[in-house]
């Protein structure tokens, strides 16, 4: 039974991998909801066509390309990873707006509880319904949850063909920059 809960319900194990607390993150990336691979995996981004883990090194937030069965090595770069919604779909537009907005107040309470400096929301789309934030673009936003900043990046799934993996790079590079701590 738990097994079948765990497909359903996709690799969110809290905030970060391995569900232990982790206060003191840098940022916290969320990912839209799991795939079917992810939630058979358990772990984040697992469908091969799909460019986070790839994009994740080319901005420069980890030395090398990690695949995605090595996501709790995140937390040694003081990353967590984590989802909108929980429920597994084959594509993110099988989600109702109710279950975004749901999973919008969800993921408050947890940012509240573990305070990283940036919350990284992988799919403006998945941004703008989940918080209402319906004009929201690309980019830092000017909403906070507490002292955390949020921002809006770019979906790396294989179907966004507006982003190139260099592009949105260039982009988690601009997060990067401004979540480093000052010289």
């Amino acid at each position: 039974m738990r097994r079948h809960r765990r497909q359903q319900q996709g690799p969110d194990r809290g905030i970060i991998p391995g569900q232990g607390p982790a206060v003191g993150l840098c940022d916290q990336f969320c990912g839209i909801n799991p795939g079917l691979l992810s939630a058979a995996t358990g772990h984040h981004f697992a469908r091969p066509g799909n460019r986070f883990w790839p994009v994740l090194h080319l901005s420069g937030f980890t030395p090398r390309r990690l695949a995605p069965a090595e996501q709790e090595e995140l937390l040694t770069y003081r990353l967590g990873i984590t989802n909108v919604v929980a429920r597994a779909t084959a594509r993110a537009d099988e989600l109702s707006a109710e279950e975004f907005r749901e999973g919008g107040r969800i993921l408050t309470a947890k940012v509240e509880l573990l305070r990283p400096q940036w919350l990284a929301v992988v799919g403006v789309t998945a941004y703008r319904t989940a918080f209402g934030e319906r004009k929201a673009q690309i980019g830092p936003q000017e909403r906070t949850i507490g002292s955390t900043r949020i921002w809006a990046l770019p979906n790396p799934s294989g179907l966004n063909a507006h982003w190139t993996a260099e592009t949105m790079a260039q982009e988690y590079a601009r997060l990067r920059e401004a979540a480093a701590p000052p010289d």
